[in-house]
């Protein structure tokens, strides 16, 4: 069906981002997989066509965008070659908007321009051993000291937290009391702060070109002068920024069961079995317009959420509901489009493979799919 969500401007860029990554990516993309990590220089390229600096203010060299079409865009045509943007893809989408909506004027100066540029590239780090979904529940601790934090803990799971210049890191600096979501602060912590170590980048299922990592924290000096909006206030402004987080899991779950969809039509359409095209049989036929079927419903969701991103209408519980509906039918049409490649599809030189894999954790990252349901649920006014 037709979408209406994007402008001219959207598909000129469009286009251009296309080119970028058949030129700079997806030639690359099995020798970064081997590596466990895109290399830095990357983000510098991706910054000359402007991805980096969508949203980034004017006056720090960006593009001041307030929409998030353009990263929509990013996101669609990295899934649709079944690219990968390493740690800048939740850079970009997940961790920026802390940034952008969280950073006094002293800060903002001193990292959008990177931000921008291309050298520096941020994460966030939530999760701990042994915690997962319990934000409320972590154990990393910042204890104040003059003009600085001495942080101490363990992350782990953290995405990109390799290759990061700044990691935003949630911890307690304060005394909850009887509400665990109170004193939780954002700390930047950048590369290089005494007592900052990163441990092995995570042996992962799929995802193997963006890193991930287990960080380390020994009595890190940051300086107060790195909290990131008031003290005591992460936990609701780690849950204002929860739809954005979720709706671009969601659009990237979009983007590359389609692309499964369109590798499984090209190869049913050449591969033959008992003499005739695969494509020829009824069950093909059937099990792909199904799969047609479900993506055109995930698509309707998810340009009417990026609508009211845009508008700042989208609620927790909607984006919820897409990023539910979107991962679980990912899972689903790829897993029908793999089957349709036979054994090949079991290959790791055959895309499909990867996709498979890949797709895996967008049903447990930025929430599992029972949180999700979790979410949803409570905004029926079931009690």
């Amino acid at each position: 069906m037709r979408r209406d969500i994007f402008t001219d401007d959207h598909e000129a860029f469009r286009e251009t981002v296309r080119e970028f990554i058949a030129k700079e990516i997806t030639p690359h993309v099995e020798e970064w997989e081997a590596a466990g990590i895109v290399p830095s220089e990357l983000y510098r390229k991706t910054a000359r066509i402007g991805i980096n600096g969508l949203q980034v203010p004017e006056e720090y060299g960006g593009g001041g965008m307030d929409t998030f079409r353009f990263n929509t865009v990013v996101l669609e045509e990295n899934g649709y070659a079944a690219a990968t943007l390493g740690g800048l893809q939740v850079h970009l989408s997940t961790v920026l908007p802390y940034f952008l909506e969280f950073a006094n004027e002293e800060q903002k100066a001193r990292w959008f321009p990177g931000f921008a540029d291309g050298s520096l590239v941020s994460s966030v780090a939530m999760t701990e051993p042994g915690t997962g979904s319990d934000l409320a529940g972590m154990a990393t601790t910042a204890v104040r000291d003059g003009d600085s934090y001495v942080l101490n803990g363990a992350k782990t799971f953290i995405t990109g937290g390799i290759g990061a210049d700044l990691v935003i890191v949630v911890a307690r600096t304060g005394d909850g009391g009887f509400d665990r979501r109170r004193g939780l602060s954002l700390l930047v912590v950048e590369s290089g702060m005494p007592g900052f170590s990163r441990g092995r980048n995570l042996d992962k299922m799929g995802l193997k070109a963006q890193d991930t990592a287990e960080l380390f924290f020994d009595d890190v000096r940051v300086p107060a002068a790195n909290l990131l909006g008031a003290e005591g206030d992460a936990f609701s402004m780690l849950t204002a920024n929860l739809p954005q987080e979720r709706l671009t899991i969601a659009i990237t779950a979009q983007a590359t069961a389609t692309a499964a969809l369109r590798m499984a039509i090209d190869y049913v359409k050449e591969r033959k079995a008992f003499g005739k095209r695969v494509a020829d049989f009824q069950n093909t036929k059937f099990v792909l317009a199904e799969c047609a079927t479900e993506l055109e419903a995930g698509q309707a969701l998810v340009d009417r959420a990026v609508t009211e991103l845009d508008a700042g209408t989208l609620t927790p519980a909607d984006a919820a509901k897409v990023k539910l509906f979107c991962t679980e039918m990912q899972a689903r049409v790829i897993d029908k489009c793999l089957q349709m490649h036979g054994g090949y599809g079991f290959m790791r030189e055959y895309p499909i493979a990867r996709l498979y894999t890949d797709a895996r954790v967008t049903r447990i990252f930025g929430g599992t799919s029972e949180v999700m349901k979790s979410v949803v649920s409570k905004s029926l006014e079931l009690a």
